[in-house]
């Protein structure tokens, strides 16, 4: 399982420079902008959803201000019964807990079978911060960076209107 160090040591592994900020526990976005504010990079948050029948998994990324618009994304999905994925499917898939999603758990997908999307409001910002599968910690990383490291990995993105 990729835990925190493990994810440290493969970004550094992949020559990938991040900015770490170690901190309280936050499992809300609330509580995490409040112990990351000021620091330059978008404020994301990473939804995990599934459809009915647990054979689509989706990750999407998106701003943490921004509401995701659920109908028009089963409509990008091109499945009408998605929802959000529940605590075991989380643990199932990503070996993470609620409060910890980020797309650093796709490195515990060893059925590489989630679908992951980018909002298009934050795909070019220089920097985006995610917990790295622990919420005592915010790494900013620079966009370009997760895109080739989640491609390596075999997780081609979508940028889509979210």
């Amino acid at each position: 399982m990729y835990g925190f160090e493990e994810v440290m040591q493969k970004l550094k592994e992949e020559g990938i420079d991040v900015q770490l900020v170690e901190h309280e526990p936050a499992p809300t976005l609330e509580i995490a902008d409040k112990v990351i504010e000021g620091i330059p990079g978008v404020r994301t948050k990473t939804l995990f959803m599934r459809n009915k029948k647990k054979t689509r998994f989706f990750m999407l990324i998106m701003d943490g201000s921004k509401r995701m618009d659920m109908s028009h994304f089963k409509d990008l999905a091109g499945d009408r019964q998605l929802k959000m994925a529940s605590a075991d499917d989380l643990h199932e898939k990503l070996g993470l807990q609620p409060g910890v999603v980020s797309p650093f758990g796709l490195l515990n997908n060893t059925d590489h079978d989630v679908e992951v999307f980018v909002d298009q409001d934050i795909a070019n910002e220089e920097r985006m911060s995610f917990h790295p599968n622990a919420n005592d910690r915010t790494i900013f990383i620079k966009s370009p960076d997760l895109y080739a490291f989640l491609e390596k990995l075999g997780y081609p993105v979508h940028f889509e209107n979210l």
